[in-house]
């Protein structure tokens, strides 16, 4: 997959990608990439809403159910952090010039990495 700004540029085969895309960055993590997660339930407990987003991109979503956004503080904390706000759960696609939400998981399920509109908000060390 290949990623332009904020929007996917193309999907295939890593030669495939690379065939089009040949000076490109290529970011390698062990695991299955694909489509972020939409986190459905109440967000985690912690001290601040802005670490309530952040073990939100921690568990590979990238979007949150309005729902669960109550407070001005929560949605602000989501908007700088380009964490999507839904008011239902919506099928992810991924494909040339959808936003770029994507994740990486390992065998386990664990998130390994979290890209959230093309930017890499998190990763496991």
């Amino acid at each position: 997959m290949a990623v332009e700004g904020n929007r996917i540029a193309a999907v295939g085969t890593l030669a495939e990608v690379r065939e089009r895309f040949p000076d490109a960055r290529v970011r390698r993590w062990p695991g299955v990439l694909g489509p972020g997660r939409i986190h459905e339930g109440p967000l985690p407990d912690a001290p601040s809403p802005r670490e309530r987003i952040h073990a939100v991109l921690k568990s590979g979503a990238v979007a949150i159910l309005e729902q669960y956004v109550d407070t001005p503080e929560l949605r602000a904390a989501a908007h700088r952090n380009d964490v999507m706000v839904l008011p239902v759960v919506q099928p992810a696609v991924l494909s040339e010039t959808t936003r770029a939400d994507l994740a990486v998981f390992d065998e386990t399920g664990a998130c390994i990495a979290t890209v959230c509109a093309g930017r890499l908000v998190h990763r496991r060390r």
